[in-house]
């Protein structure tokens, strides 16, 4: 369902999923790739839902034209910090029923959604894709229990991986972006001791566990190391809920 996270500058909009039952639930944060909070976000956010999970989408891109807003959001993940972390950091709050501090009070919508909620475990992780697997995993030492990143760029500045979370990450070999990507975080993770599971899939390219809307350009797409990839997007996802199940229970 739409919803609104409350954040220190404004609500923003937010798509949340919600398992059957009554809870509680382990939480996970969804982050969206360049192409924002669409139909194949919301799907996956279903899909941890289905799995037992409370998971919700913050729309980085809520403030101001796409454009604008795009390039600013980049700009905040290749520094390491800025708006889009504090956003994904008060996403992570409302799982667990809090309001940022400095956050203005929800719209009664929203706090009938969001605030005092009591079926999250409190124990929340964070999943991204392409940009968002960028975000995940630059947030992995902030307060999360445990990070998803799928085919994210790496922290210009490694030392952001000091005192990380726990981390399940996949790659694919064929994904032109990321070349070596894979090794070098694998290194940087062993080096800081943080637990990891880390893979590169032979067969997969960039965005292999999203189903984009590249339509007739789909076969380019994959000649040129992007698109889906059936077998190492489910096999991510079994790795991705055996980690989580590790981690967040």
């Amino acid at each position: 369902m739409r919803t609104r996270i409350p954040t220190q500058d404004g609500a923003i909009d937010g798509y949340l999923a919600q398992p059957e039952g009554s809870g509680p639930w382990p939480g996970v944060v969804v982050v969206h790739d360049a192409l924002g909070l669409g139909q194949d976000i919301r799907n996956i956010a279903d899909r941890f839902a289905g799995a037992g999970y409370l998971a919700i989408v913050p729309d980085l891109y809520s403030r101001g034209g796409r454009l604008r807003c795009v390039k600013a959001v980049f700009q905040q993940l290749m520094a390491g910090h800025g708006r889009a972390f504090d956003d994904l950091d008060a996403a992570r709050q409302c799982l667990m029923g809090r309001t940022p501090p400095g956050s203005a009070p929800p719209s009664p919508g929203a706090r009938s959604m969001l605030a005092g909620r009591a079926d999250c475990t409190g124990k929340v992780g964070v999943v991204g894709f392409c940009m968002g697997g960028g975000f995940a995993l630059a947030a992995a030492s902030r307060e999360f229990a445990a990070s998803a990143p799928y085919y994210g760029q790496l922290p210009n500045d490694l030392s952001l991986l000091d005192g990380a979370c726990p981390v399940v990450a996949s790659f694919g070999r064929k994904d032109p972006t990321l070349r070596g990507a894979a090794a070098q975080l694998e290194d940087a993770l062993r080096e800081r001791d943080v637990p990891h599971d880390v893979k590169e899939y032979p067969d997969a390219g960039h965005s292999f566990a999203n189903h984009l809307p590249f339509g007739p350009l789909n076969v380019l797409a994959r000649v040129s190391g992007f698109g889906y990839h059936h077998e190492s997007s489910e096999d991510a996802w079994r790795r991705v809920l055996a980690f989580f199940g590790e981690h967040l229970s």
